[in-house]
């Protein structure tokens, strides 16, 4: 609207002052003509007196001088609006340096609106980098909330157990083995924590390399689901494998791959006991391998399912004592399957909640 109001007072003060400079003009011709009758140029005005017409050969040589009019205007309104829209560009820019992240209004001034469109993806990365900032910064105190957390709950049964074994308050033999295995129980989820915590430093600093071999996937399940089975047992639960096909290949780091089915397992262990089953499935799909660990517990609120994989984070559910955990261990599973170039999702309703991971399959 702005720019239409300024083309329509250019376009009037032009066609104003282009008449007023064909008048004078005239006035000029006659005045040089009453003063200089004799002299030859004279001739030839009067030639186009007699074949133009008099007040034609004047429209005539107005034409040029008022498209100079119009150019000069032309020009002067423009370096006018650059030179305003450039003191509107340093105030703005001023701003930005103070803190501010608000874009800049763009115009079609020449390059100056180039510029200010380029000062606009700055601020849009400029305000991306103050949200990426803010989130590591609410991160790192999420961190240090929920490691002081975990490492607080285990640490306090440790001392409490060993505090009543120092101060020989138990009854008999077997009271003191229990309160060892206490002790030890706690030990081992106070490991579990640091190596949760080492392993997502490794990731943050992007030293976690691949040594990739060929896997058979179906032989690494079954030992795992093997190696986890008296946590099974102590749990009332009972592992179910449904793999096809006798190999699975993919290529894969063995020990990264292996840590993945042992966190989505050994979750389904901690979460899904009222279920009493954990399915673990396997099966090609085109070019890929597709496995899948199933538990039958309480689902997943919906609202916590796109949040599943994001660092430290944790369904309200799982901050019980019994069942908490770091918030890393499914966070580090999704990047070793990324590395891998895989996917991983997670769904969940009333009757189970899958785990699927999707790997690239090679033949033998």
């Amino acid at each position: 609207m702005k720019a239409s109001l300024r083309f329509v007072a250019w376009l009037f003060w032009t066609i104003v002052t282009s008449l007023l400079s064909l008048l004078i003009l005239v006035f000029l011709a006659k005045l040089f003509f009453f003063l200089f009758p004799d002299i030859t140029f004279y001739r030839a005005i009067l030639w186009v007196n007699r074949n133009i017409g008099f007040p034609q050969a004047y429209y005539l040589a107005g034409v040029p001088i008022m498209l100079l009019f119009a150019l000069y205007f032309y020009r002067r309104s423009v370096r006018r609006q650059e030179k305003k829209y450039l003191n509107l560009l340093i105030d703005e820019v001023h701003k930005i340096e103070e803190g501010s992240v608000r874009k800049i209004p763009v115009e079609n001034v020449g390059q100056l609106g180039q510029l200010a469109t380029d000062i606009n993806r700055m601020v849009d990365r400029l305000r991306t980098s103050i949200e990426e900032e803010r989130r590591a910064e609410q991160t790192k105190n999420e961190l240090i909330t929920n490691v002081s957390h975990d490492l607080r709950t285990p640490l306090t049964s440790i001392t409490g157990y060993l505090g009543l074994i120092e101060q020989d308050r138990y009854r008999d033999e077997v009271e003191l083995r229990y309160y060892v295995n206490m002790a030890y129980e706690e030990s081992l989820r106070l490991k579990q924590l640091l190596q949760d915590l080492f392993e997502f430093t490794r990731m943050q600093n992007m030293e976690m390399k691949l040594q990739k071999t060929r896997i058979d996937l179906i032989e690494m399940l079954n030992q795992i689901s093997a190696h986890l089975g008296w946590q099974m047992q102590e749990s009332g639960m009972e592992c179910r494998l449904y793999l096809q096909g006798p190999h699975l290949y993919v290529n894969a780091d063995g020990d990264k791959l292996r840590r993945v089915y042992e966190n989505l397992i050994t979750n389904a262990i901690r979460y899904g006991q009222e279920g009493k089953f954990i399915d673990i499935r396997g099966r090609l799909e085109d070019e890929e391998v597709v496995t899948e660990v199933v538990n039958y517990g309480e689902p997943i609120p919906e609202s916590d399912l796109p949040h599943l994989f994001d660092r430290f984070y944790r369904v309200e559910k799982s901050r019980a004592t019994q069942t908490g955990g770091s918030g890393i261990g499914l966070a580090i599973a999704k990047h070793i399957v990324d590395l891998h170039q895989g996917t991983i999702t997670v769904e969940s309703n009333e009757y189970c909640t899958i785990f699927t991971v999707r790997l690239h399959r090679i033949t033998k």
